[in-house]
């Protein structure tokens, strides 16, 4: 539990990269192994990653996001989606369950219709606040399992999502909830830790 406190501790917004360190995709997906892991409404799973590795694509990246000198550094740029009609995909995420008897065909169906009903009585606001929630749930284990492999990270929702949308062919149901770029930190450049405030002034026991 004392490497959790460290690993929580030294989790930081780095705001500038060391340059030429490459991220590979065995590294990306050993952090994707755990990211998977993530908890999810009804288990839904809403979250998808767009992976930017591509040096001209992280140009034009960078300009989504109003030019960012720590995209063009960054050795990845992680962009977090969130599915506003993920509930569409409950059977086929339940279908294990049915599949090993953990369901019967009664109560597989009536859990997929109860998941899918309760998403579109709802409503689009509530789908589009859902697909959020959850990609964001997703993307801080994300920066928490990156930091654990010994990579830096910084949440970004400073971008253009119209223009981010037309530069990675983002279409609907997706929504753009947030980037992330990671890499080396360059620490000489490290800005101190922002104030954060007492527990008492954010937690009320009830």
């Amino acid at each position: 539990m004392e490497s959790f406190t460290q690993l929580v501790k030294e989790r930081r917004s780095a705001h500038n990269f060391l340059e030429n360190h490459p991220i590979s995709e065995k590294e990306l997906n050993e952090i994707f192994e755990l990211v998977k892991l993530a908890p999810s409404a009804f288990n839904l799973q809403h979250t998808r990653y767009l992976v930017v590795l591509h040096p001209d694509l992280k140009e034009k990246v960078k300009k989504a996001a109003y030019g960012q000198h720590k995209v063009s550094t960054a050795s990845a740029v992680i962009v977090v989606l969130g599915d506003k009609k993920a509930y569409r995909e409950a059977a086929h995420i339940y279908e294990g369950l049915l599949a090993l008897g953990i369901l019967n065909k009664h109560e597989f169906e009536q859990m997929v219709g109860d998941t899918v009903s309760f998403y579109e009585n709802r409503g689009e606001v509530f789908q589009r606040d859902e697909a959020i929630r959850n990609a964001s749930l997703s993307a801080m284990l994300f920066m928490l399992a990156a930091k654990s492999k010994g990579w830096d990270t910084c949440p970004m929702i400073g971008f253009d999502p119209n223009e981010l949308k037309q530069t990675l062919n983002i279409s609907d149901p997706y929504e753009p909830v947030l980037m992330i770029t990671v890499g080396k930190e360059k620490i000489q450049s490290r800005r101190p830790r922002g104030y954060r405030k007492p527990v008492s002034e954010f937690v009320k026991y009830l």
